[in-house]
């Protein structure tokens, strides 16, 4: 069993101008980094090169490997945290996006959620999101961190109100993700997953 500090991708899934994803974005890399099981790679689709990537994903072409750079951030890691607003009901489509043209780095792979949005704090984008994720064969927690009105939640210097409730949230979710990205890490190394 390998003792190794767990490869965890945290991927911001809006990419709006003058989001607020980095507001929550930054609290939950915080969360994680203070954490000595796991490393983490912050994934941001709003990043230039992944955008242009994204973008030449919807010009027709033939076969896989249209967003190699994605591919490569997404395969290296063995557990994910999606960071999603909800959007009129659901989750951004350059999430989907995403999601969709990495496709395979997925398999057999915990994920985590972490949202926000208004009354419901984005957990109609996360119900969403678990069908999309059994399609690719991974692993979705049950546990999650919302925010409801969410710009409400966090004050000046991007700590939220709450700080007691949610680092408690996260901790559950974190150790969960832990668990299961530990147990799927044995289990790819005894058996490779075969879809």
């Amino acid at each position: 069993m390998s003792s190794s500090p767990l490869k965890v991708g945290v991927v911001i899934g809006s990419v709006r101008p003058g989001r607020f994803a980095d507001t929550v974005a930054d609290w939950v890399i915080s969360q994680a980094r203070g954490r000595e099981d796991m490393v983490v790679e912050v994934i941001d689709l709003s990043e230039p090169a992944l955008v242009e990537e994204l973008k030449l994903s919807l010009e027709p072409a033939e076969g896989p490997g249209r967003a190699p750079r994605l591919d490569r951030r997404i395969a290296g890691q063995e557990a994910y945290v999606v960071i999603t607003p909800e959007y009129n009901h659901g989750y951004p489509a350059s999430l989907k996006l995403a999601i969709d043209y990495v496709y395979g780095e997925w398999r057999a792979k915990p994920v985590s959620f972490v949202s926000y949005g208004g009354l419901a704090g984005g957990q109609r984008a996360v119900e969403q999101l678990r069908q999309v994720f059994a399609e690719m064969h991974a692993v979705t927690l049950r546990d999650t961190v919302s925010f409801h009105n969410a710009w409400e939640r966090f004050d000046n210097e991007g700590n939220p109100l709450d700080t007691e409730s949610v680092t408690k949230a996260a901790s559950v979710m974190f150790d969960q993700l832990m668990w299961w990205g530990l147990t799927l890490r044995e289990g790819r190394a005894v058996r490779p997953y075969q879809a």
